[in-house]
């Protein structure tokens, strides 16, 4: 199998904090390139990527997706790792409380989360004070609804950010991290086995459904731990992702954050437009079950190919002005949450996460600024931040809620 080179190594510290140009060069070597320095076929432009992930039976997902045979092990059994007929048929138990209709019910809750965030740091604003975008915003909302609706206890709290965020980063080509990375997701594993071997799930929660479907005979005991983390780190990772760079990008583009205050209803497009320029996930990867061709490249049987979402979302061919923040562009066909049987279960809450809290903040904040240096996460596969100080411009004739008028 012949196909470009690409030797600069995509995963370098250097290269995490600033991928885009890495993309772009890769891109434009052709649809298949060979990454030389973490040993794997990439895929980076937005038709190829759409094409693999929409032929989930010659591109499959069973043999893992991640970068390694150790982190593919951990995540053997779940709904990231498997392909059909049992994709569907673990979908189907453990989907039901995200569907449309389902997240209907809990709309009011989040909501509920969303106003109380926002009172809080908007009356912070109003004492002259700044916020951490990061800690008090993107952290603080999913924190909120996110463990209580998959049923981990109040005890565990403390420690999910950090699990969640090692056992993505576990994921990744072998770094100076992984040692750590494998430790928290092994951490996280054991927890989640504890919690479905002692029935220690909330009650009215989705992992207390998983309990009830394995007590029915839907499926094994065994497979609750590994179903329950399929929807843990990526709905609370992705979301603080998504909701962290949302409020970087507002800040930096203030005409675009007077589009949405002008007309809430555009929180839509802007969730689209965040996971567009700033993929929550840089990659997953998927195995060839047969010779193939991606985009006219050869591909032998058995090739693992790292299919980057994140630079499909920039490919120049697909979107105009691909490195500019435009929430009024049509951008609901990125693949920021993935595409085909694989794409992302739990959009439907994040959406509804990140759209209660920019729209409160958008009826209360004329302007988003950086306060100070911001700091970026450093994850082989999220793309987040870590530190954002950021001062809110109060809009003086909208009354903070929570506080009485005269």
């Amino acid at each position: 199998m012949h196909c470009p080179s690409y030797d600069e190594d995509l995963f370098s510290n250097e290269a995490l904090l600033d991928p885009y140009p890495h993309y772009r060069r890769i891109r434009d070597l052709g649809p298949v390139v060979w990454l030389a320095s973490t040993g794997i076929h990439a895929v980076t432009r937005y038709d190829d990527v759409r094409a693999v992930l929409a032929d989930d039976v010659t591109f499959q997902s069973g043999q893992g997706v991640l970068f390694s045979d150790g982190a593919n092990q951990l995540t053997a059994g779940t709904l990231l790792a498997s392909d059909n007929p049992q994709h569907d048929l673990l979908r189907k138990v453990v989907a039901h409380r995200l569907t449309p209709r389902a997240l209907r019910d809990e709309r009011d809750r989040i909501e509920s989360c969303a106003e109380a965030l926002v009172s809080h740091v908007v009356t912070a604003a109003a004492a002259g004070g700044t916020v951490d975008g990061i800690v008090d915003i993107a952290q603080s909302m999913p924190m909120s609804v996110v463990p209580p609706f998959l049923g981990f206890p109040e005890e565990s709290h403390p420690r999910l950010i950090e699990w969640a965020s090692g056992a993505i980063d576990a994921g990744g080509p072998p770094s100076e991290r992984t040692e750590d990375a494998v430790a928290l997701a092994q951490e996280l594993g054991e927890y989640a086995h504890e919690l479905a071997a002692t029935h220690g799930l909330l009650p009215d929660s989705l992992g207390a459904d998983l309990l009830a479907a394995a007590d029915r005979g839907e499926i094994s005991h065994d497979q609750c731990p590994a179903l329950l983390l399929d929807y843990f780190g990526p709905s609370l990772e992705t979301t603080i992702s998504v909701l962290g760079s949302a409020l970087a990008l507002f800040a930096d583009y203030p005409d675009q954050w007077q589009l949405l205050r002008e007309d809430p209803s555009r929180a839509v497009g802007a969730f689209n437009e965040v996971v567009r320029i700033e993929s929550p996930l840089r990659a997953f990867t998927r195995v060839a079950t047969e010779d193939t061709e991606v985009g006219g490249a050869a591909v032998r049987a058995g090739t693992r190919l790292a299919v980057f979402y994140a630079s499909a979302n920039r490919d120049e061919r697909k979107w105009e002005r691909p490195d500019e923040f435009d929430i009024l562009r049509d951008n609901t066909d990125h693949l920021g949450l993935g595409y085909g049987v694989h794409g992302c279960a739990g959009q439907g809450l994040a959406r509804l996460e990140v759209g209660a809290v920019l729209t409160r903040l958008a009826a209360q904040v004329t302007q988003l600024e950086i306060a100070a240096e911001p700091q970026r996460a450093i994850n082989s596969l999220l793309r987040a931040w870590a530190r954002l100080p950021l001062r809110l411009v109060l809009d003086r004739s909208a009354p903070v809620e929570g506080q009485e008028t005269s």
